[in-house]
């Protein structure tokens, strides 16, 4: 039997819409990365940018489990001494919610070139509104 490796120029890309409203993140964020992976497809190649688009909508009420919301932190360093800050998930919903999954989605990709390249196909936004109408994207089921 042969192993058939996935090509660039083979590929169809599909799009999906996840609606964040009451998920929990961890939970959204590991289905999000494999479909961006394209590990949701019988023909994934780990070398490969086999994955689909995915639209996150109501970003902003996105649920965390426990006491998440107040004790999770995160930390920015700008390089110099003693000049780190934390910022926790209250913080960010009211500024940047989307921020929160982006952040989430990141963590769970390999640390690489390709990862890189396959964050640029996730699409956050706030509130309930996405300007990708035109490409029809189809509700991503989360088990």
């Amino acid at each position: 039997m042969k192993t058939t490796l996935a090509k660039k120029e083979e590929l169809e890309r599909n799009w999906f819409v996840v609606d964040a409203s009451e998920k929990i993140l961890g939970r959204m964020a590991v289905k999000i990365a494999d479909v961006l992976r394209g590990r949701h497809k019988p023909i994934y190649t780990p070398h490969v940018d086999a994955g689909d688009f995915v639209v996150v909508v109501n970003a902003e009420k996105v649920a965390l489990s426990g006491n998440k919301e107040e004790q999770k932190q995160y930390m920015f360093y700008s390089g110099y001494v003693g000049n780190e800050k934390y910022r926790n998930v209250a913080d960010f919903r009211a500024k940047r919610p989307t921020f929160i999954i982006e952040n989430a989605v990141k963590g769970m990709m390999p640390k690489n070139r390709l990862a890189r390249q396959m964050l640029k196909k996730l699409k956050i936004y706030a509130g309930p509104d996405h300007p990708h109408e035109a490409q029809n994207p189809q509700p991503l089921e989360m088990d």
